[in-house]
């Protein structure tokens, strides 16, 4: 089979699953992220990050949380976006509007970081659904500035690491369930002196704050 026939198969079954499958789309009740507390044991954010209007937009996102949590012993920093988006179907009508999930790696380049090392790496924390879960793992670079990233997708009940697998669990849950929900969790923090073991003992506590409380504000 052609790549052209294997496009137009799934065309057709895309066509078939939104307009005669689970045709009622279901948004789940959730919490909204102005309720995440901002101080989490020893660390605390100064306050929640806005971004632009136009930003926003682009993002697509119904609701989103970006705050830099930190901590004086040790001096460190730990950098947390979940954006939510409660669905992530085009509405007809709704103009150009894009509701998906934006992948880290392809905003990282465009942002003026270089990804340097990338890995697909088993991460078990409390509260994390079908932990332990493989979640995706960066070192980027700007000149002399390196920063550990680690990124999911937690939709549904899942986490995902994989683009593709995100796109296939997407599709399935509209089918199955009328549901396109999902969201984009990531960590970020410095890597100081080459310091790379202290990036990730960093995030590993913070996270350990954080992943407990998102699903009061990401349904599964």
């Amino acid at each position: 089979m052609t790549k052209a026939s294997v496009a137009l198969v799934f065309l057709a079954l895309n066509f078939y699953t939104y307009h005669f499958l689970a045709t009622e789309e279901v948004v789940p009740a959730r919490a909204s992220f102005a309720g995440v507390p901002l101080e989490l044991g020893p660390w605390r954010c100064a306050e929640r990050e806005r971004l632009d209007p136009a930003v926003e937009r682009n993002l697509g996102a119904t609701d989103y949380l970006i705050c830099d949590y930190e901590k004086d012993e040790p001096r460190t920093r730990v950098g947390v976006y979940v954006g939510y988006h409660a669905t992530q179907v085009r509405r007809e009508g709704g103009g150009s509007a894009e509701n998906s999930i934006h992948p880290p790696k392809h905003c990282l380049p465009g942002s003026g970081w270089d990804i340097i090392g990338a890995s697909k790496v088993p991460l078990d924390l409390p509260g994390l659904p079908q932990g332990p879960a493989f979640v995706n793992r960066l070192v980027i670079a700007r000149g002399d500035l390196r920063q550990l990233v680690y990124y999911w997708y937690q939709s549904r009940g899942r986490v995902i690491a994989d683009d593709w697998l995100k796109i296939v669990d997407l599709f399935l849950d509209r089918a199955r369930r009328g549901r396109t929900d999902g969201s984009l969790v990531r960590f970020t923090t410095p890597i100081l002196r080459d310091d790379e073991a202290g990036a990730e003992a960093s995030f590993l506590e913070l996270a350990g704050l954080v992943v407990p409380r998102l699903p009061e504000y990401v349904p599964e």
